[in-house]
């Protein structure tokens, strides 16, 4: 009993050593504890069970949005880690001031000059007023923070893939690249823009990702993982929050109802708080249905019951400790509806009143899929991804759908919104159409493109298209061997649910996916983004080249790197 456990195990390593084998008996005996492995890989608890020795830490995974950055390990389906910025976030040293009740419980007042969650922000599109010095510091101090309190890695450096809007500009994908290969020594960083991976997410190759940004909003035409179009309005979260504002300090002037009251002027963090608790939108109403191609002649439909009870409206409750004095405003629960569709949707301005910037969403994603080509546009209009953080809020993907579906069904695909004088012949070929098909369907007798009136034939772009036989036969084969697909001939408007782009980059890195966009370490310290311009035409196909006999190109070796959608 003398001996203790360490003395123990240092007999048998020694006798190891001498080429004498300890006996398996002597290695079970020895009382020691549970260990754990040296090279245990950071991947998730919910992986195989096999793979506690795999590689994939040597990659990190990275979101960069606006407001946030997202950052894990390739193989898990949540980030480790989702860092926000603001100013709790950027206090000094020694700044203790989150412990002052008072502090607490004041409102913070907006700093001359500075725009609507101006201290919210990591960037802005706009780098006339932005201090890339400042940005550089941000980020650098989001990293810190999430590679040794997320991460506790070792020193060994990671190769990076990158998530990034396909819409930043080129000075400030420099400054984001310069502190992750300076300050985090990565040696080379893969970037990818976050349509083509919320479309990975979905587990779809074409789509249309609608992405709800803080800033912007981008409409992007996915098709075989290639970007092909793409549109941006203003309507985002952020004018969202500020509609938010307006209504909760419209209010809280009528609640005071005292006219030598200052005027109330609610703080970004209150009405962010009230945007997401108790913020909605409402369902497009029925009554404001239309026919197909005939707006303006067909009545409204009433949905409502002459002998319907009527139920008392309901209202909330909604505390503002920091209010001079502190207040609880109770207000309409249908209230809270109004600014999702003010900002939004703007259903009471005019759409020629709007820029091309400034669109309603159901109109910039109508004019997005106009915009597309035919096929293109059958694929991507029943695979409608809707992402983005004001895309939580609740009955805003329900609202989106159903107003680009009775938009689609008002105007069709015609690219001509006004025919002039020729409005009321167009209307008349349509309204003969609709009845002929009609008509010969009942019959069984439906020809193609035939028309009541042979001296005004439709044009190509309205006539119904020819079936194709061959098509028909491997689509009705198709269906032995699984469901049936998607109808995407038929007119379709159909959205489908994604895990975010984070999740689409977390499956890429674990699949070793190389991308167009993989920048190197050294080449970027020596060259900066300049070394992108040496070659602009990438072709993903994979082609032989070899140097001399028995002499080839290494794998993965790459004499140049290009800024693909970034430039």
């Amino acid at each position: 009993m003398s001996s203790s456990i360490g003395g123990d195990r240092k007999v048998s390593l020694g006798r190891s050593v001498r080429g004498t084998t300890p006996r398996l008996k002597d290695l079970a005996s020895t009382p020691e504890s549970p260990r754990t492995p040296l090279f245990r890989s950071t991947s998730s608890a919910y992986g195989s069970p096999g793979g506690s020795f795999r590689t994939e830490d040597e990659y990190i995974v990275l979101e960069l949005g606006s407001r946030f950055v997202r950052g894990g390990f390739p193989g898990e389906s949540t980030p480790r880690c989702t860092l926000s910025f603001g100013p709790d976030e950027q206090r000094r040293v020694g700044d203790y001031r989150q412990w002052d009740p008072e502090y607490t419980l004041a409102r913070r007042k907006r700093k001359r000059g500075q725009e609507w969650g101006q201290e919210y922000e990591l960037y802005q599109m706009d780098l006339s007023q932005l201090d890339m010095g400042l940005v550089e510091d941000k980020f650098e101090r989001a990293m810190r923070e999430a590679y040794n309190k997320y991460f506790l890695l070792d020193p060994k450096p990671r190769r990076i893939l990158l998530a990034l809007p396909p819409l930043m500009p080129r000075q400030l994908l420099s400054t984001v690249l310069g502190v992750l290969f300076g300050n985090f020594q990565a040696p080379s960083i893969t970037l990818m823009a976050s349509p083509v991976l919320s479309s990975v997410a979905a587990g779809l190759r074409s789509a249309l990702v609608v992405d709800i940004g803080w800033a912007e909003t981008t409409v992007t035409g996915i098709y075989e993982y290639r970007e092909v179009h793409q549109r941006k309005s203003i309507r985002a979260g952020k004018l969202l929050s500020k509609e938010m504002a307006k209504l909760l300090n419209h209010e809280l002037d009528e609640w005071i109802d005292d006219p030598n009251a200052p005027k109330t002027e609610i703080s970004f963090e209150e009405a962010e708080e009230v945007l997401s608790r108790v913020g909605w939108c409402k369902s497009r109403p029925k009554s404001n249905r239309r026919t197909l191609y005939f707006p303006a002649r067909t009545s409204p439909v009433l949905e409502e019951f002459e002998d319907a009870v009527e139920s008392p409206e309901p209202v909330i409750t909604i505390p503002f400790p920091r209010n001079v004095p502190p207040t609880e405003l109770t207000i309409p629960f249908a209230s809270l509806a109004k600014p999702a569709e003010t900002a939004l949707f703007a259903p009471n301005t005019a759409l020629n009143e709007f820029d091309d910037d400034e669109l309603p969403l159901h109109h910039l994603i109508y004019r997005t899929l106009l915009s597309l080509p035919m096929d293109v546009r059958g694929l991507c209009m029943s695979r409608i991804v809707i992402t983005g953080g004001v895309s939580s809020l609740p009955g805003l993907k329900t609202r989106i759908l159903s107003e680009l579906d009775a938009l689609v069904q008002q105007r069709g695909w015609d690219p001509v919104r006004s025919y002039g004088s020729a409005s009321e012949r167009h209307e008349r070929i349509l309204r003969e159409r609709k009845e002929n098909l009609e008509r010969r369907r009942e019959e069984g007798t439906d020809k193609v493109g035939e028309s009541l009136n042979p001296e005004t034939p439709l044009s190509a772009a309205l006539q119904e298209q020819e079936e194709d036989a061959i098509e028909h036969k491997l689509a009705h084969l198709a269906l032995k061997n699984g469901p049936p697909p998607v109808c995407t001939t038929g007119g379709t408007i159909r959205g489908v649910e994604t895990l975010g782009a984070w999740a689409g980059a977390s499956l890429v890195a674990q699949l070793r996916i190389r991308g167009i966009v993989e920048v190197e370490r050294d080449k970027f310290l020596q060259h900066g983004l300049a070394g992108a311009n040496r070659e602009k035409d990438v072709s993903v196909v994979p082609q032989r080249q070899s140097i001399g006999p028995g002499v080839g190109r290494g794998a993965g070796e790459r004499g140049s790197w290009t800024l693909g959608v970034w430039a």
